[in-house]
């Protein structure tokens, strides 16, 4: 049995990919940041283990890794889903708003993709999805900073998997559209009847929708994709 690590784990796509990854028969992990009643719930309700640390600190993200690795296992999957935003414009935007969002969403992924590689390649496996994002695709207005650290995670990837395939390490974006979460239930109505006309299916994706995708990916079955982004975003942007 596999171990797959989950950050970002106990709360929508995250969630959601935690759950199908323990279906498929995983032993799975779920990082957390702050809200801890939530991920206490989250623990409870799916017997999946919680494990609280922030993934902008790379000293946290390997104290993190040993503590998952001697209670489950080494860590075959790493899914890289923790982020956050902090939209504004440009030429409002804060050293504090861009620096907060690059060191979660971009960093965050340099510093767990550190903390499991060198274990990745001395097993000869290990299988890496990273989320972004449409608007790292197509740009936001308002997201210069999350746009731009969601495209970071695509170059990043691209150059791990030409390190890493040798290895029979794969990795992979996962480019959700928008999905039915409570960051995106954070936008306001009016805002959000203008992005779904955008939308050719004409409706916000479900966690679950996104989750079997990286299940997919995650699968020793998928060792010949990598480097690859993966849209899911019910058409808004076809690359």
């Amino acid at each position: 049995m596999r171990t797959a690590l989950v950050t970002g784990g106990t709360a929508g796509i995250g969630a959601a990919t935690a759950l199908a990854l323990q279906a498929a028969g995983y032993r799975v992990a779920a990082n957390y940041g702050r809200n801890e009643a939530a991920a206490s719930a989250f623990a409870a309700q799916t017997g999946i283990a919680t494990f609280q640390w922030n993934v902008a600190d790379p000293q946290a993200c390997r104290d993190g890794v040993s503590r998952v690795e001697a209670q489950l296992g080494p860590v075959d999957v790493l899914v890289n889903n923790a982020g956050i935003t902090r939209d504004t414009m440009l030429h409002k935007m804060s050293v504090e708003q861009w620096r907060e969002v690059l060191d979660v969403n971009l960093g965050g992924c340099f510093n767990m993709c550190r903390a499991v590689i060198e274990g990745m390649r001395e097993r000869r496996f290990g299988r890496i999805v990273n989320m972004g994002s449409v608007n790292g695709q197509s740009g936001q207005v308002g997201q210069t900073n999350y746009a731009a650290a969601k495209a970071g995670l695509i170059g990043f990837s691209k150059a791990l998997a030409l390190e890493s395939a040798a290895r029979n390490i794969t990795v992979n974006v996962i480019a959700p559209g928008y999905t039915d979460t409570a960051m995106v239930a954070a936008v306001s109505p009016e805002v959000m009847t203008n992005i779904l006309k955008t939308v050719p299916v004409g409706r916000l994706a479900a966690a679950g929708e996104i989750a079997r995708c990286v299940v997919f990916l995650a699968a020793d079955e998928a060792g010949f994709i990598t480097g690859v982004t993966l849209p899911v975003n019910g058409g808004k942007y076809m690359a």
